[in-house]
């Protein structure tokens, strides 16, 4: 009894030798490996694939049913969407018409919101102007002409100072002073807008300077959308300016003056829009009041 468990021992110890040393010479740097090798790698390699196929099949079949799940709530959001829009279109359609057929009845021809857009590229800009002025690919011949205003997608930067047959030079907010002023309001809903004068920029807050014209009974509160209020005949109403950041008085107390963070930012243009818009008097200098 004593012997086959000796001898049992013994054929496990030689068998773990022998395992090792197989492990340890097919882990060695071969260039060629045995014909066993093959067989067996062969062998795996074909078992792998005859179970991976159903696997990813069956895979495949899930994922196109979640993938086909996941397309049939999208369409459904996509359908109720385009209902809404739909409904929107008619109502803007809607008011569209009664805005024609009160503006009829009023025998007024022009709406201080209407503009054409022209599109162009900002070509240079000086640095010791940096906050001043860009230059712009369009001029007198694409129908530019000073003062005009310059807009982008986030709201107005500036307008026309001067311009040449091809090119023009743009003066944006940050460089503007009581000289060049832009009639702005603050809407409200109550109407009680609040009407005042864009006549700076403040480098020290980095905002623009909104002068209130007029008292308020209520104070201004911080987020209020000002926009250009198109009183002065040069820029159309509605061009978004900034938003009120905090409100100051003057020396005296006599006024307020709101700090106005712009809503275009100054130190990345590349693409403008100069506002077209034919003017409804004519404005000697670069005031806007």
């Amino acid at each position: 009894m004593s012997f086959l468990r000796k001898r049992r021992l013994f054929i496990l110890l030689i068998g773990f030798i022998v395992l090792v040393a197989l492990i340890g010479y097919s882990l060695s740097d071969r260039d060629n490996i045995t014909t066993a090798e093959q067989f067996i790698n062969d062998t795996v390699g074909w078992a792998q694939r005859t179970v991976h196929a159903p696997v990813q099949f069956v895979t495949d079949i899930f994922t196109n049913i979640d993938d086909v799940r996941n397309a049939y709530e999208e369409n459904r959001i996509l359908k109720e969407k385009l209902a809404e829009y739909g409904g929107l279109i008619y109502e803007v359609q809607e008011l569209r018409e009664e805005n024609e057929e009160l503006r009829d009845t009023l025998g007024i021809t022009d709406s201080i919101r209407e503009y054409t857009p022209v599109q162009a590229s900002v070509v240079s800009r000086s640095p010791e102007r940096w906050m001043e002025q860009i230059t712009i690919n369009k001029g007198e011949q694409d129908g530019i002409r000073p003062n005009m205003a310059v807009i982008t997608s986030e709201g107005m930067i500036g307008k026309v100072q001067t311009s040449s047959q091809f090119t023009s030079t743009v003066q944006l907010l940050t460089g503007f002073d009581q000289l060049n002023r832009i009639s702005a309001t603050i809407s409200r809903e109550d109407g009680q807008d609040i009407f005042g004068m864009i006549e700076g920029f403040d480098p020290e807050t980095d905002s623009l300077l909104f002068r209130i014209i007029e008292e308020s009974d209520e104070d201004l509160k911080e987020g209020e959308l000002v926009v250009s209020s198109g009183m002065g005949g040069v820029f159309p109403a509605g061009l978004q300016i900034g938003e009120v950041k905090d409100v100051v008085p003057d020396q005296y107390g006599l006024t307020l003056t709101a700090l106005v963070e712009p809503a275009a930012n100054m130190y990345d243009i590349d693409q403008v829009i100069v506002v077209d818009r034919e003017l409804l008097e004519e404005e000697e200098g670069g005031d806007e009041t």
